[in-house]
């Protein structure tokens, strides 16, 4: 007990009086909230036995934002990171008092998305979602709006003209990008294969195109093969992989634009050494970081999900609070580029 923190080692970790510290915790007198900020997370830090009451105090006359977040591929490592990251946006928000509700569709459906959606009406302010771009996600995008509840559309952006905002990367970039660098990275003229999750992801539609423009414009020495849907599973990629790489053995880059990389990393381990083949997926993960490591994948193309989930609550909070805009936006964020020497 001698050496419990008291009042007095708050005030010096958060760089206050403890007169500031009296008035947040007591609530005697109104303190800035940047400043009784600080005095919450110094008492956090340092394990100051009041810190949930400060808390209280801190949060207690702040703005409310309930906010709901549907994705999909629960037991991918990319979209557990996406859940996680967006708990800890939660706790560091500053001037709102978040809460979360997670939920993860159980395919790519329309239906799965549009039940989870509908069902937060009435215990979320704002919904989030990965969905796919489909009339049905756009009905009930606008029959979410008609009860007041903003819709944000986050990677791939659906209910265009009725959804909020989106947020995510400038997806014709990202495929330009793409292409850059698989036709830097090939010593020689040869063919390009992209892959895509199917067509109700606008977001791979983009992609593609960025692909296809760039190398029209600035590698027409390079031949692109027909667009190969992957329904963004890793054992069609597998042997869609394998096929391509039997049948054409000029074969200088694969593009995934969607989900299924693990198929395509496989597929080009197994069938070309390193650096044959310029491989360039997207998001960070064990199994892309592990690639560009051993030099099967040339590039990986990644979402800031840190900024992307900051961002998505200070847009949530002020459509919750402010009011919808009439006017629909795009958040677009820059990329995380990572190669085999930046990991």
């Amino acid at each position: 007990m001698a050496n419990r923190p008291t009042i007095h080692d708050v005030a010096r970790e958060a760089g206050v009086s403890t007169a500031t510290v009296d008035r947040v915790l007591n609530g005697r007198e109104r303190v800035r909230e940047d400043t009784a900020r600080r005095v919450y997370d110094a008492a956090r830090l340092i394990g100051y036995h009041a810190a949930p009451l400060i808390g209280q105090r801190v949060q207690a006359e702040l703005p409310r934002l309930r906010l709901g977040l549907v994705l999909h591929k629960e037991r991918q490592s990319f979209y557990q990171a996406f859940k996680s990251e967006a708990e800890r946006a939660v706790a560091r928000a500053v001037g709102v008092r978040v809460s979360l509700q997670v939920g993860f569709a159980a395919s790519q459906s329309p239906k799965d998305f549009t039940s989870l959606m509908e069902g937060m009406a009435g215990r979320v302010d704002a919904i989030a979602a990965t969905a796919v771009t489909h009339p049905e996600v756009t009905e009930a995008v606008m029959r979410l709006n008609a009860k007041g509840v903003p819709c944000f559309s986050l990677l791939n952006d659906f209910g265009q003209g009725v959804r909020q905002n989106y947020l995510g990367l400038n997806n014709l970039k990202v495929g330009r990008i793409a292409a850059h660098m698989m036709a830097t990275a090939s010593h020689q003229a040869g063919k390009i294969a992209v892959f895509v999750g199917g067509y109700r992801w606008h977001g791979h539609e983009l992609r593609e195109t960025g692909v296809r423009s760039y190398f029209r414009e600035h590698a027409p020495q390079f031949q692109i093969l027909d667009t190969l849907i992957n329904l963004e599973t890793r054992q069609l990629t597998y042997e869609a992989t394998l096929d391509l790489l039997g049948r054409h053995p000029d074969l200088r880059g694969i593009y995934c634009a969607g989900g299924g990389m693990e198929g395509a990393i496989a597929a080009v381990r197994e069938a070309r050494a390193p650096g044959q083949v310029a491989l360039v997926v997207n998001e960070l993960t064990p199994e892309s970081r592990a690639a560009l490591i051993s030099r099967h994948v040339t590039m990986v193309i990644g979402t800031p999900l840190q900024r992307l989930c900051d961002d998505l609550i200070t847009l949530a909070s002020e459509a919750v609070n402010g009011g919808m805009t009439a006017v629909q936006g795009q958040h677009f964020l820059p990329p995380d580029l990572y190669l085999p020497e930046s990991v």
